[in-house]
């Protein structure tokens, strides 16, 4: 391999790690673990005591011999075959609690905040806009009377002086 395609492998590389999106997806992954063990700490702490209260902790312990004779022998190995469905059954409920505890604590109450923000953000773009076409209507008042100023006719002047028409949105 040449030293100049070595530079521009190692460049591309380099640039390749410099992308935000990159960095980003980096962060996500540390925060998500860490949020991990925030989220197993509520279902082990807190979930799985409750589910326990109505059942058994520990779901593990439910199978079904599919080819007797089922058990383990003296050297402390399975024999038969086993469907351990409990096993499955735990991980399932695992994850739905998992799902529900970070939909409920993290992603809803974000969701409701973005729209609050995302409410204010467009209330005051609205005010905004309002005032803009509220200057835009007395700028062309103004741009209407001195336009009958310049053109001499008695209306401008007058209206200038104070009667009625656009002077009066001042």
């Amino acid at each position: 391999m040449s030293e100049k395609k070595k530079e521009s492998v190692l460049a591309g590389f380099k640039a390749f790690l410099m992308r935000g999106n990159v960095v980003d997806l980096a962060v996500a992954v540390v925060i998500g673990a860490a949020f991990t063990n925030i989220v197993n700490s509520i279902v082990k702490g807190i979930i799985s005591p409750l589910v326990g209260a109505i059942g058994t902790k520990n779901l593990d312990v439910y199978t079904s011999c599919l080819k007797a004779p089922c058990g383990v022998d003296a050297k402390g190995e399975p024999t038969g075959v086993n469907i351990m469905w409990g096993s499955v059954l735990n991980a399932a409920l695992s994850f739905l609690i998992t799902a529900a505890v970070v939909y409920f604590l993290m992603v809803l109450p974000m969701a409701k905040y973005l729209a609050r923000v995302e409410a204010r953000r467009k209330a005051k773009e609205g005010v905004q806009e309002s005032m803009e076409i509220t200057e835009l209507e007395v700028l062309k008042d103004i741009r209407d009377v001195l336009v009958a100023q310049r053109s001499g006719n008695g209306e401008g002047s007058s209206r200038a002086q104070g009667t009625p028409g656009a002077r009066d949105a001042f």
